[in-house]
């Protein structure tokens, strides 16, 4: 088309529309009047901090409960919400002043003490350009300092579990509690609890009298326990360490929180109990957690061979932490003999992570109970009413 045809056409267009409007209004259907635009809220940062638990071990991302908090905060906000994961499994709490390689595993599913939970905390606050925008963290952690093995360990008394309870659990996430609250002076701060991993509805089944023969670590002086002696002991020291890990934590949250009260601030740190009754413990009929998936036949002769017959756990992510854990733990150049030996067997406590973890619906347990203090604390103090059209903050991937 040439290029004065084209200028005749568009000023054609442009008069048809003047005459249009002004027809328009001369006619008394003048056009509305456009509304002045409202400031886009902003949208909510969630930082998510912690071990396995608060990770979602085994569990697909959307069937993890920091997901279903995120997705219940978007839907009940109508704002977008940016989730920072720091969380991974195996993270002890640690301490605050103490350095750390870089040559943790890059899948959260690998346990990894590294980076510890004050490492996590560390790492996103870099990630933010302004902290303060930080709307929501959830937290967890002291399991992994506790030690797991401490708790399927049948030698081990209700008195020596409130005391590691005390000692993991108690001063540590009061330290840990004040950083998050300082480096993040906007949030309120979500904490969870843990649940008894094994209960009187936990089957009495030969997989499991091995696995407490297993973890059967006497002192000096060994105590010559039953079966059932073994299966008692363990019971009572999964129920004291729900027990006494909440009493602890919620301490450490309300020490921490009436510090900031006598402050001024405005800031709330929660403690959420999980509900978890003897019914979803290990392998009971409702367990909330994740077991193995393998026939009667399988699981005896994994016993049977000492474990030379693997299992495969039944979680979400088993192939994915499969290949993961093979590849952290693949055979290095010049490996000694007696190095083999602690590489397979590390390799192999990497494959059945997921074992004792929440699955789909104890994530859910988890998810439900946050999402239930969070309504409570909305209505309290009108969290989340009244942030409109701030900038949002930058957080890395």
């Amino acid at each position: 088309m040439k290029p004065l045809a084209h200028s005749t056409k568009t000023s054609f267009v442009a008069v048809v529309a003047i005459v249009f409007v002004l027809s328009s209004v001369i006619s008394g259907q003048s056009l509305t009047p456009l509304a002045p635009a409202e400031p886009a809220a902003r949208q909510l940062n969630l930082l998510v901090l912690g071990d396995s638990i608060m990770w979602g071990q085994g569990l697909i991302e959307q069937h993890k409960a920091w997901y279903q908090v995120k997705t219940w905060l978007k839907e009940n906000t109508s704002r977008d919400v940016r989730e920072n994961v720091e969380a991974h499994s195996g993270a002890v709490v640690g301490v605050n002043d103490v350095p750390w390689s870089y040559d943790a595993p890059p899948d959260g599913e690998v346990s990894s003490a590294v980076p510890t939970v004050n490492h996590e905390l560390d790492r996103a606050l870099k990630s933010y350009a302004n902290p303060s925008q930080v709307d929501l963290v959830l937290v967890d952690g002291c399991i992994n300092d506790v030690d797991v093995r401490n708790l399927l360990n049948a030698a081990n008394s209700s008195d020596d579990v409130k005391r590691m309870a005390a000692e993991k659990c108690g001063m540590p996430m009061q330290v840990l509690l004040r950083r998050v609250a300082n480096s993040f002076p906007s949030a309120h701060v979500v904490v969870t609890g843990y649940f008894p991993i094994i209960s009187e509805k936990t089957p009495d089944s030969l997989l499991m009298k091995a696995m407490a023969r297993m973890f059967y670590q006497p002192g000096p002086r060994p105590a010559k326990l039953k079966q059932k002696d073994l299966r008692e002991r363990l019971i009572a020291v999964s129920r004291t360490w729900y027990q006494a890990s909440n009493a602890v934590l919620g301490d450490a949250v309300d020490k921490v929180t009436a510090e900031l009260a006598t402050k001024g601030s405005r800031q709330r740190i929660l403690f959420v109990e999980i509900p978890f009754p003897p019914e979803y413990s290990f392998n009971a009929p409702e367990t909330r957690l994740w077991s193995f998936n393998a026939s009667f036949l399988r699981k005896l002769l994994a016993v049977l061979t000492l474990g030379r017959v693997t299992l495969k756990t039944n979680d979400e992510q088993q192939h994915q932490r499969v290949a993961s854990c093979n590849e952290r733990y693949k055979k290095p150049a010049n490996e000694q003999p007696n190095q083999k030996g602690e590489r397979e067997y590390r390799r192999l406590l990497c494959r059945y992570a997921s074992l004792g973890h929440p699955n789909r619906k104890g994530s859910a347990i988890y998810a439900d109970a946050i999402v239930g203090k969070l309504k409570s604390l909305i209505a309290e103090t009108g969290w989340l009413r009244e942030q409109t059209g701030t900038r949002p903050a930058t957080a890395g991937p």
